[in-house]
Parts: structure tokens; sequence; C-alpha cells
């Protein structure tokens, strides 16, 4: 009994966490769902982090927080690298790749790639419907390049500069944006409070050849000249972005386990308010289990539990190697399976 209420007393910090971020949702605002650009910069990055329901900003202690947190890349006591492939939903393809580089007093450095690619398909048109005999295909990119540093021993601040480059077969827009977090240790046992802003920058507009058009300026006057070029104007869409907060607490028993709670707000420009709630049960810094629950209270949304699991082993006495594994549920859109690879060097 005294186990039990010594678990209860020391949970009673994330549970109103949770019940006080729950309560903050909006339910009556109206959903912006496809009214942004570069939505790929939305899919979460890492297995432990899916794992925990996305509820990461304040967790971020490894090279994932390229993604979730720049502010977090302080937490690394060693270099780390991150791989990541993901068969995402219909048939597209998700890989992510970061690595982070402590400097000691002058700070951390990190770099991350990820990239979305749609498999070709068939060109159609009202006229070849089954097909013209070209293929088209797509991708979108971004490359990063983060920075972060401790201003106290409790506070840090990151920073992470990126490029975004989206493509359709000869369409393609690009633009920059950048990410600030921070991270702040309370010195309340292991209450860890952290805070995001990310893809802060210009919007981005489709241009290419297949928008070149020739136009007859005037077509009641002879003799001129018909074939005047001309561009399609597309519309400017502006980038996916989100706020995110949020609170992580590790409640420690000796050497034997640590669970850790962890609950994020994230009010998107795209979509209504919601909230991730994750929790990590890491048993002889060995064997993790993870779950959550994705997107609480946002109107119409198809993201629901998540679970994983993770294992960390020392290879040849040295590097540290970490295999993670999530699923996540998306309704009517199925499941989402995902492994993720992590060395500590």
């Amino acid at each position: 009994m005294g186990f039990i209420h010594k678990v209860l007393r020391r949970a009673i910090v994330p549970i109103v966490i949770v019940l006080l971020g729950a309560s903050s949702i909006h339910a009556g605002r109206i959903s912006n769902v496809g009214t942004t650009a570069a939505s790929f910069l939305e899919v979460g990055v890492g297995s432990r982090a899916i794992g925990m329901g996305g509820a990461f900003v304040a967790v971020a202690n490894d090279a994932t927080t390229l993604y979730w947190n720049p502010a977090g890349l302080a937490e690394l006591t060693g270099a780390e690298a991150v791989f990541e492939r993901i068969d995402w939903l219909a048939d597209i393809h998700f890989n992510f790749f970061g690595a982070a580089v402590p400097m000691g007093a002058f700070g951390t450095l990190g770099v991350s790639i990820n990239a979305m690619t749609v498999p070709k398909d068939k060109v159609r048109t009202l006229v070849y419907q089954d097909g013209t005999g070209e293929q088209f295909d797509a991708s979108s990119i971004a490359a990063g390049l983060s920075y972060a540093f401790r201003l106290t021993d409790r506070f840090a601040i990151g920073f992470n500069a990126k490029y975004i480059s989206e493509r359709i077969w000869h369409e393609s827009a690009a633009s920059f944006a950048f990410d600030v977090g921070t991270m702040y240790h309370t010195g309340f046992e292991g209450l860890r409070i952290g805070a995001a802003i990310s893809n802060f920058g210009p919007d981005m507009q489709m241009s290419g050849s297949d928008l070149l058009i020739y136009h007859d300026i005037d077509p009641l006057k002879l003799g001129n000249n018909d074939k005047i070029t001309g561009n399609l104007e597309t519309d400017k869409w502006p980038l996916p972005l989100n706020m995110q907060f949020g609170i992580a607490y590790d409640i420690n028993f000796g050497k034997t386990f640590c669970l850790t709670t962890a609950v994020d707000a994230i009010h998107p420009i795209n979509d209504t308010e919601y909230v991730n709630v994750g929790a990590e049960l890491n048993l002889f810094d060995i064997l993790f289990v993870r779950g959550g629950y994705k997107a609480i209270g946002q109107v119409n949304g198809e993201q629901g539990v998540t679970l994983g699991c993770g294992l960390q082993y020392r290879l040849f006495g040295q590097s540290m190697i970490h295999v993670d594994y999530a699923y996540a549920d998306f309704g009517r859109l199925e499941a989402a399976n995902r492994f993720t690879l992590r060395l500590n060097f």
C-alpha cells in the first residue's frame, strides 16, 4: 500500500496537467484544414515521440529534438544520429536523418533532412484517361541547421533554420523557415517545461513550365501575334506555423524504473487546438514501453491511440544503439507503423 500511495502522490502533478490541458480546448473553433503549404512538415519524427502520442516538446532529449524543440539539443551529453524511414499513408514514403554534436561551452550544433516522396503514376487527361504514356511524381524536402545553448544551468534556448522545397512533376515551390524553442528545468524533482514555435517563414507559390501558356491579347485584331507567352499565376499559401507548449514529469523509483509523463498543448494555424498526452516507462535503462493519445479535442481528427516500445544496447562497449518502434492509429486511414534507429557516440 505504501508503494501505491507513493506512485499516486507523485503522479498527481501530471494528472492535473492533463486535466488542465484538456479543459483548454476550444471545441467550437472552425477548422482551417487544407489552407497551408508544405504539410509534410507536420509529420512527426521519431518512434519514441510518436509512441508517446507526440507529447515530446518538454521531453526532447534525443536527436529527434531537431524536429520537436531545438532547445532540447542542449540536453545531449554526446554526439547522436537518428535515421528513420516510414511507409506513410497512401503509399507515401517519409525519410528523416538528423545528427547533433555537443561543443561544450559553445553549445550544440545539429543538422537534419526530412523528405517525403510519392511513387510515380500515370499522367491522365480527359482525352487519355488511361494515361498519355508519361509519368509524374512528387517530392517534398526540408534541410535544417540547428543550434542550441544554455543560458543558465536550468534554461536553454535553440534555433533551427531550414530550406523547404516542394515539387510535383514540372512545378515547384521553395521557401525557408525558422523554429525557436526553449527548455526549462523547474528544479521541482523531474518537472520540465518546453515550448516551441515552428515553421515561421514566407508563403510558398508553385511555378514551372506547365504554367506557361500562349495568349492572343486581341483576337479581334488581324495580323497581331497570337503566340504571346504568359504565366498562369498560382495562389500563395502560408507554411504550417505551429505553437506548442508542453510539460514533462519524471517519476523515479530507484534504479529499477522511471516513468516519464508528458502533455503538450498545440495551436496550429491550419486546424483546431488540441492536446497530446503520453508516457514512457524505462525498465533498467534497457527496455522502454510507451503509450499515448494524440489530438485530443481536434475537430474531425483521425488520430488517436499510439503505442511503442524500444531497446537500447551498448555496442562494442562504447556506442549506444537504440531501436524504437511506434504504432499510430489513424482511424479510417488505417494505422501507421514506424521504426527508428538512433546511435550515441
